[in-house]
């Protein structure tokens, strides 16, 4: 009887050591996800400095940067003229969020003269504020005018020809 109640314990304080570190390592990876960064056990302090930040100490020898961008390119403006006669237009590539960007375009974007969306229908209107005029040319206020998913080459050989139409004259548009 005595041999049975001893292997009783040994069981018991298995299992209770078991659920001790498992709630342990399950409080640590918690802590991990509800606060990230705070807590650097690789740094002598304890916390992350602004020192030890940095996730990427040395270039990777395998990764070729293979587009390079100026920070003049980067960071331009561009003089957008709405009630004059520039037309932004809107290249759609598919898997890029270009859906939720083109909406945003239409639904968001604070004008003096909004976009006109109407319930039910998936173009919107999209006025100059001082004559009826599109600005802008996308899915959502032009439709696919270009073709489905038309690239930069059939929009920029397209896009003229479609505003000349529906506006009925030639224009010199930016």
């Amino acid at each position: 009887m005595n041999l049975l109640t001893g292997r009783n314990m040994v069981e018991r304080s298995s299992k209770f050591l078991f659920i001790v570190v498992g709630s342990v390592l399950f409080m640590l990876i918690l802590y991990q996800y509800v606060a990230p960064g705070m807590m650097n056990f690789g740094s002598p302090h304890g916390y992350m400095l602004e020192d030890d930040a940095d996730l990427f100490p040395t270039p990777d020898p395998h990764y070729v940067k293979k587009y390079y961008f100026p920070i003049r390119d980067l960071e331009r403006t561009v003089d957008f003229e709405i009630k004059g006669d520039d037309v932004i237009v809107f290249l759609h590539i598919q898997k890029t969020g270009g859906t939720t960007f083109g909406r945003h375009l239409v639904q968001n974007v604070r004008l003096e003269v909004p976009c006109d969306c109407r319930p039910g229908q998936k173009k919107c209107t999209c006025y100059r504020p001082n004559r009826k005029e599109t600005w802008l040319f996308s899915r959502f206020s032009t439709g696919w005018s270009c073709g489905l998913h038309a690239d930069w080459t059939e929009l920029t050989n397209c896009v003229p020809g479609v505003l000349n139409k529906k506006e009925s004259r030639m224009k010199n548009q930016r």
